[in-house]
């Protein structure tokens, strides 16, 4: 493992991405900027869907342009994947007369909301552009439910359902029956790492199994390129398992060899380094994702709240 000091998280990444907005079923859209958080949308016959909002009033307006560039019906929804900061903070801009999200993502939010909200800030400022257009207090949903909803624009079904607990305990899906095109939100990533802070390890290969028997033709990832056929989402679902597996089944070796945390990390870094360590934010995302499957395979289920100083210190402890 090398001896190098990282910066903090991804506190260092300021490099502007190239953004895309591609068409991947009729009337469904894919925006994307080089592994950054994705946004999916969809034009129904009265009113527009927007899935998951990006982190900022002003980081959302750049969705609007290019939603604006295609249609001018309003964007009468936002639906929230899940709850981190960096999904949800952007809704208002929209002006949607419903924000949808899993109960449990609400009770989240309830539960730690405004710690997240700073500890995501400090860890990535650049998806935090525009940071002072964020509205006092929180993002809360205005609708929520427990396993599925439908939402129709006009005649066109978008259809909302809680799989299983995985990136969260809150995590929900969309899909879209007239065209099976699917938004994965974090359940799914693409060359990008999968952020497992407040994840269940155990779990997250079920709910993936849900998710592949959709069948899905194309599906927006929560980060990474846009999957545009069958074959591709085939490959977003196998390579996100693989990732979970091989993290989680490495962790529980050292941790049941009775091996500190940051021995665990460092050996745990040295396995997957070569197979990931090209894929989006690993460095950032490890030590988080080491931490949370550490303190699982140890028999704590609920993940314990990120605080900005909490992060800083695990930072040390590992990375220092």
């Amino acid at each position: 493992m090398s001896t190098d000091k990282p910066a903090f998280a991804s506190s260092a990444d300021l490099g502007e991405k190239t953004i895309s907005f591609d068409e991947i079923g009729r009337g469904i859209y894919a925006y994307t900027a080089e592994g950054d958080p994705n946004t999916g949308v969809v034009v129904g016959d009265e009113s527009v869907l927007v899935f998951d909002a990006q982190a900022t009033p002003k980081m959302a307006e750049t969705v609007i342009e290019r939603v604006r560039r295609i249609t001018d019906k309003p964007i009468s929804h936002v639906v929230l994947s899940h709850y981190h900061a960096v999904r949800v903070l952007g809704a208002p801009a929209y002006g949607a007369r419903e924000i949808v999200a899993s109960d449990v993502a609400r009770a989240m939010i309830v539960e730690r909301g405004e710690q997240d909200k700073a500890s995501e800030i400090g860890r990535f400022p650049r998806l935090f552009q525009g940071a002072d257009s964020i509205r006092p207090g929180l993002t809360w949903p205005t609708t929520t439910f427990s396993d599925t909803a439908s939402i129709w624009l006009g005649k066109r079904e978008v259809r909302l359902m809680k799989l299983g607990r995985g990136h969260t305990a809150g995590d929900i899906v969309a899909w879209i029956p007239d065209a099976q095109v699917s938004f994965a939100g974090d359940l799914v990533e693409y060359g990008a790492t999968p952020y497992c802070g407040d994840a269940h390890f155990e779990d997250w290969p079920t709910t993936l199994d849900h998710l592949s028997a959709l069948g899905s033709v194309a599906m927006v990832p929560g980060r990474g390129a846009a999957l545009t056929d069958a074959a591709m989402v085939a490959d977003g679902i196998s390579g996100t398992r693989a990732f979970l597996s091989d993290l989680y089944d490495a962790v529980k070796q050292n941790a049941g060899a009775g091996r500190s945390l940051r021995e665990t990390f460092e050996r745990v870094h040295a396995v997957l380094k070569p197979g990931y360590g090209d894929w989006v934010i690993f460095e950032h995302c490890l030590p988080f994702n080491v931490s949370r499957a550490y303190d699982e395979a140890n028999g704590l289920d609920h993940p314990r709240i990120w605080t900005d100083e909490r992060d800083r210190q695990m930072w040390i402890d590992l990375r220092g």
